[in-house]
């Protein structure tokens, strides 16, 4: 399976994993999910793998900037899911997906462990 890092390009923490992953020698695909965009099935994937509540970021401006309202329905799988649809910016980045479990978020320990482990 490809190595992809799904995020967008302007995010730090999407910027940190990417020059680490280049400088560790990994091949991965960057996918950038505001212009490239996300299927359901590719989501619905993630979350299988992940609960709802890691995937969405409550604490970014995307997040914030939703009226109560909607944050207020967002209460399980499938409203997330709809959300994320929805909403790109709303996820939890980077998601790296294709060396084991799907992850979210970005540390250089855990990138190392992980490759390790896959390795």
């Amino acid at each position: 399976m490809t190595t992809t890092l799904y995020g967008i390009p302007n995010c730090d923490t999407v910027k940190k994993a990417r020059t680490w992953l280049a400088d560790n020698g990994h091949d991965f695909t960057f996918h950038d999910f505001k212009k490239q965009g996300l299927t359901r099935e590719l989501v619905a994937g993630w979350l299988v793998q992940l609960d709802w509540e890691t995937l969405v970021n409550r604490k970014g401006t995307t997040w914030r900037n939703l009226p109560d309202e909607r944050k207020a329905q967002i209460t399980d799988k499938n409203s997330a899911l709809e959300l994320m649809l929805e909403n790109p910016s709303v996820i939890k980045r980077p998601v790296l997906q294709g060396v084991g479990p799907v992850s979210v978020g970005f540390s250089a320990d855990a990138y190392a462990a992980k490759f390790r482990d896959a390795a």
